[in-house]
């Protein structure tokens, strides 16, 4: 069969209306597009407007990952996260740039670094724990949140105190909990001196002048901490490097921010929807109980990766086509981003059974099929942190656990919160004390 030669089908309405849609929550409008154009189809999204196409069978998503990263552009697909990321950020850098990135964050992600921060998440989440009472009820969101971060400023910065970072904490919190419009809006600097971009954009240049004077001092003073500054601070020299040398202070700032909003936010979020789930669900909370008082790691972080299925922390990773490429039967044109959707992905019925139940067993065993569950991406962008984030998960569900039932009344709304769903009422939980616990008095 030849190849098509025009984009798959898609919705006629203006791009405005497409992206606003897009970009307000209605995304999940999206599987009445694949009930309408099939699994693959077209949008269009301001600004531009861009062309995008959207996959969700799992030899086309296969085919993107494994495209040629010179022709498929990661920085392409995530222009968005550039006024607060930055130009030096590895995730606004393709080609060789992009490996040189990769290269020197990725021994901060091998299994020995994650086993060493596992105690730092241990005491961090032990901490904020013990001020939950039963009998409250907490924002599941805003808890985990309060947790990741304080694990991110601890694992970037060394310490989670001190004036400076007291002043940056709350800033970057700010940073991350912006609406969709204004993440849009980043992308017309005149709008820049308006409002409410202008209240963000003076957020934004306290977090630069807050990280640039931290790089100045660690510079200047000691660097025998054990964080990822000091690992960025030393590429490039003792032989651990960069053949460009010691990092300049802009790209030092762009990995930071970076691995601060990537690491924080998406971890606060996953975690918030597990335990959302965990509480809806009296059957999953009693085994993933009882799996965090016997230690069966394997069955709570089954019980993060069925949540991050559920309720993907974005809906899709977008690739720019430098060149025509041959995608699923399609013949696509240069300019146009090919998107691999995960929320469709993981909500396909052919790779997972009644897929609105929430059922950690799926991820026991062998798993999903390869390319059905795509929470990281895949290729050469695959999340660098990934195997950092379910270590965190399984930490923080296991203390969560081993001391509360937790009950969820409603069911959580989503919203996108930047470029993330979120629990959209931040997925209130009723905290009891379990019933073992109980017992012992």
């Amino acid at each position: 069969m030849s190849p098509k030669s025009h984009l798959p089908p898609g919705p006629k309405s203006p791009a405005l209306l497409q992206t606003l849609r897009s970009y307000t929550g209605e995304q999940r409008g999206f599987p009445a597009l694949v009930q309408r154009y099939g699994p693959t189809f077209t949008i269009r999204l301001l600004p531009g407007p861009q062309t995008y196409v959207l996959f969700s069978e799992p030899d086309d998503i296969k085919a993107i990952f494994a495209g040629d990263a010179a022709e498929f552009s990661g920085a392409g697909g995530n222009e968005v996260l550039r006024a607060a990321m930055g130009d030096r950020s590895v995730m606004l850098n393709d080609g060789a740039e992009h490996r040189r990135m990769r290269g020197y964050l990725r021994p901060a992600f091998s299994p020995g670094a994650v086993a060493a921060y596992r105690p730092v998440v241990e005491e961090l989440t032990h901490a904020e724990v013990e001020r939950w009472v039963p009998g409250q009820t907490v924002s599941s969101l805003e808890r985990m949140a309060a947790i990741t971060l304080e694990v991110m400023l601890r694992l970037v910065f060394g310490v989670s105190e001190g004036e400076r970072l007291e002043q940056l904490r709350p800033r970057v919190l700010r940073l991350a909990e912006v609406g969709p419009v204004v993440v849009v809006g980043w992308l017309y600097p005149t709008l820049r001196a308006l409002p409410p971009w202008r209240g963000h954009a003076a957020n934004l240049r306290e977090v630069d002048a807050l990280i640039h004077a931290e790089i100045d001092a660690r510079r200047a003073g000691d660097r025998d901490k054990d964080d990822l500054l000091t690992r960025l601070l030393t590429v490039g020299s003792d032989g651990l490097g960069d053949e460009q040398g010691p990092l300049p202070a802009q790209e030092l700032r762009d990995q930071l921010v970076t691995l601060l909003l990537a690491g924080y936010e998406t971890s606060a979020s996953a975690l918030s929807w597990t335990l959302h789930e965990l509480a809806r669900d009296p059957r999953a909370l009693a085994a993933a109980q009882h799996a965090a008082d016997e230690g069966d790691e394997a069955y709570l972080e089954a019980c993060v990766k069925e949540a991050m299925r559920l309720h993907p922390i974005i809906d899709f990773v977008a690739r720019t086509l430098r060149s025509p490429q041959q995608i699923g039967g399609w013949d696509l044109p240069a300019g146009v981003t090919v998107a691999p959707a995960i929320m469709l992905a993981h909500h396909r019925e052919a790779a997972f059974a009644e897929p609105e139940q929430y059922r950690p067993e799926r991820f026991l065993g062998d798993g999903p099929a390869a390319h059905t569950w795509i929470p990281f991406g895949g290729g050469v962008r695959r999340c660098v942190g990934a195997s950092f984030a379910l270590m965190e998960g399984v930490v923080v569900l296991r203390e969560v656990l081993r001391r509360f039932d937790l009950v969820a009344d409603e069911s959580s709304p989503t919203r996108l919160r930047n470029i993330t769903n979120v629990p959209g009422d931040g997925a209130p939980l009723r905290l009891l004390a379990r019933a073992s616990v109980r017992g012992t008095g």
